[in-house]
C-alpha cells in the first residue's frame, strides 16, 4: 500500500503523531487519562467510517497505539484500559518484548486463502475447457456456470490457464502472498496467524494487509523521552533510503536540519557505514571465494541474512560476516561521541530485531521507521520550508548511498574489487529481491550453480526503498536514491574518508 494515500496509512500516521505528541508533552499527572482518550481523538464522532462499528475502529486504534509504544497486543477477550502497563514505557531506553510483528486478531478480515474460485465473468461456454483439463474432476456446470468442488480441488491452476475469459482466479490472503517464506497461516477462527519459527520480521505482511490488521512494535515514545533528556546527546543515523521519503521540500540538504528540529543533536548518513561494509565484503570475497567458500552472500539485509542461514544452515558461513552499515555507523558515532545514544532511522522493520541482538545492543540504542519519524514531524509541526540547507551529509560515496536499491550492494562490492583487487578479474553477481526469489537463488546455490559468485539478497522487492516502514512509492524512491547517488562527490567506497578507522570499528 506504499505510495497510495489509503485510510490505513492515514490512521497509522495519526497514531504515530499522537504517540509522539504524548511523549513530547509527557506529564505524569495526566498521562493515563490522555492515553485513554487518544482513540477518541484519532477516531472522533459517533458514526463509523471504515468498519461496521465505531467502537471496533477505536479498539483497533487502541491496539495500534499500544504496539507503537512497544506494549503487547491484546485479544478481544481481554478487558483493560488502553493505558494498562503504559507507565513502563516512560523510559529513555529501548523497550519492547518479542514478537516484533503482530496481528491484531479482531482487525483481521479472515480473507479466503489458497482457493481457486470461479467469478461472475464465467460465460458457461460450450467447450468447457476448465472441466476438460481438471485432473481431479472438481469442476461441474450448474445453471450454466462453472462450479468448483473445493474438497476435490488441488489448486493446480490448470483451469485458470485454460479459461478463455480469465473467469477463474486463485484467491490468497494478501499478507500470505506477500510473505515469501510461508510464515502466514490460519488460526482456529480462520484469522491470519504468524509462524514465528519461520518469520524473519521483513514486514511485507504488514505492508500488504489491506485491513491494517498487522503492525510492528515501536520505540517512538522512548526515543522522544531520550531526546528530552538534555544530559545525553542523541544522534540520528539515517539510512540511504531517506532520499525523497518526506517529499520534495525535505531535500537531502535539509535532512540534518529536520532531525535537529525533532531534538536530535545531529544526523549522520548510514551510507558511510555502507562504504565500510563494502570494503570489508570485497576483501572477504577475494580472500575466501572460492578457496574457502563456494560463494558469498551479502550481509546488510538482516531479514535476508537470517532467512539464508535458516534455509541453508550448513552454508551459514557463506553469508558475509561483515558488520552491517547500521552497526558500523553506530560504532563510528559512539567512537566520536562517547556516551551518546544512536537512533537508526530507515525503511526496515527487521532492523529493529537486528538492533536487539546481544552483540549489537550497545551500538544502536533505538530503531525508527520513516513512517514513525513522519509522525514526529507532524507532532512537532516541522515546516520544511523554514529549515536550513546544510550541504554536507558527511561525504558518503554514491555507491554507499545506492545500497538502498536492488543491486546496489553487489555493484558497490564489484567496484571495490575492480579498483583494489584488479587481478581477481570479473566477479559474477547473482541478485534476488523478495524472499521468494531469494529462496530460489539459495536453492540453486545449494546445487553448485552459483559457485564462485557474489550473491546479493534483499528481503523487500526493489530493495530497501520497498521496506515496510517507507512512505513514498517504490519507483519514486528509487529515482530519488539514484539521483542522490549521481550527485555524490565520491562515487566509490575506496574514496571513503573513514577507511582508516574500519579495523577499530570491527573489534
Amino acid at each position: 500500500m506504499r505510495g497510495i494515500n489509503t485510510s490505513i496509512n492515514e490512521i497509522r500516521q495519526r497514531v504515530y503523531a499522537e504517540i509522539a505528541r504524548l511523549s513530547y508533552d509527557y506529564s505524569e499527572e495526566n498521562f493515563s487519562e490522555r492515553m485513554d482518550h487518544m482513540p477518541y481523538t484519532i477516531i472522533p464522532g459517533e458514526e463509523s467510517t471504515y468498519r461496521d462499528s465505531v467502537f471496533l475502529e477505536r479498539a483497533i486504534v487502541a491496539e495500534r497505539m499500544r504496539l507503537a509504544m512497544g506494549l503487547p497486543a491484546r485479544t478481544a477477550g481481554e478487558h483493560a484500559p488502553v493505558s494498562d502497563g503504559a507507565a513502563d514505557c516512560v523510559i529513555p531506553e529501548k523497550y519492547y518484548e518479542p514478537p516484533l510483528v503482530n496481528i491484531i486478531k479482531f482487525a483481521c478480515h479472515k480473507c479466503p486463502d489458497n482457493i481457486v474460485h470461479v467469478t461472475d465473468i464465467c460465460q458457461g461456454c460450450l467447450s468447457h475447457p476448465c472441466q476438460e483439463v481438471c485432473p481431479k474432476g472438481a469442476i461441474s456446470f450448474q445453471n450454466g456456470k462453472s462450479v468448483i468442488d473445493q474438497s476435490k480441488c488441488i489448486k493446480c491452476g490448470k483451469c485458470i490457464s485454460a479459461c478463455p475469459y480469465s473467469a477463474i482466479v486463485k484467491q490468497e490472503r494478501p499478507c500470505a502472498r506477500a510473505c515469501g517464506i510461508g510464515a502466514i497461516r490460519s488460526d482456529e477462527y480462520g484469522r491470519a496467524d504468524i509462524d514465528y519459527d519461520k518469520c524473519v520480521s521483513c514486514g511485507m505482511c504488514l505492508a500488504n494487509c489491506p485491513f491494517g490488521a498487522i503492525a510492528d512494535k515501536g520505540q517512538i515514545f522512548q526515543v522522544i523521552q531520550a531526546l528530552r533528556d538534555e544530559k545525553t546527546p542523541v544522534y540520528a543515523a539515517i539510512a540511504p533510503a531517506i532520499a525523497g521519503q518526506f517529499g520534495p521540500k525535505c531535500t537531502p540538504g535539509k535532512i540534518r536540519s529536520a532531525m535537529k528540529a525533532l531534538g536530535f543533536t545531529d544526523a549522520i548518513e548510514v551510507a558511510i557505514g555502507a562504504d565500510l561494509c563494502t570494503l570489508e565484503e570485497a576483501k572477504d570475497f577475494v580472500e575466501e571465494v572460492p578457496d574457502k567458500l563456494p560463494w558469498m552472500g551479502t550481509s546488510c539485509c538482516p531479514a535476508w541474512s537470517v532467512f539464508a542461514k535458516k534455509t541453508l544452515p550448513d552454508k551459514a558461513n557463506c553469508i558475509s560476516m561483515a558488520l552491517t552499515p547500521m552497526v558500523l555507523t553506530g560504532r563510528l558515532i559512539k567512537k566520536e561521541h562517547p556516551g551518546c545514544k544512536v537512533v537508526f532511522i530507515g525503511p526496515c522493520v527487521a532492523k529493529k530485531l537486528e538492533a536487539s541482538r546481544r552483540s549489537i545492543r550497545s551500538d544502536i540504542d533505538f530503531v525508527l521507521t520513516f513512517e514513525e519519524v513522519l509522525g514526529m514531524f507532524q507532532a512537532k509541526e516541522v515546516d520544511f520550508d523554514q529549515l536550513e540547507e546544510i550541504d554536507c551529509m558527511h561525504g558518503a560515496s554514491g555507491d554507499g548511498r545506492a545500497f538502498a536499491v536492488s543491486g546496489g550492494v553487489a555493484n558497490a562490492v564489484v567496484n571495490v574489487i575492480k579498483e583494489l583487487y584488479p587481478e581477481r578479474g570479473d566477479v559474477q553477481v547473482v541478485q534476488a529481491d523478495g524472499l521468494a526469489e531469494c529462496k530460489k537463488m539459495l536453492m540453486l546455490a545449494k546445487t553448485g550453480k552459483y559457485n564462485g559468485c557474489l550473491l546479493e539478497g534483499m528481503a523487500c522487492p526493489g530493495g530497501c526503498v520497498a521496506g515496510a516502514g517507507t512512505v513514498q512509492p517504490i519507483a519514486k524512491s528509487t529515482a530519488a536514491v539514484n539521483l542522490h547517488k549521481k550527485v555524490s562527490t565520491n562515487q566509490h567506497a575506496t574514496q571513503s574518508n573513514y577507511r582508516e578507522v574500519l579495523s577499530d570499528l570491527e573489534q
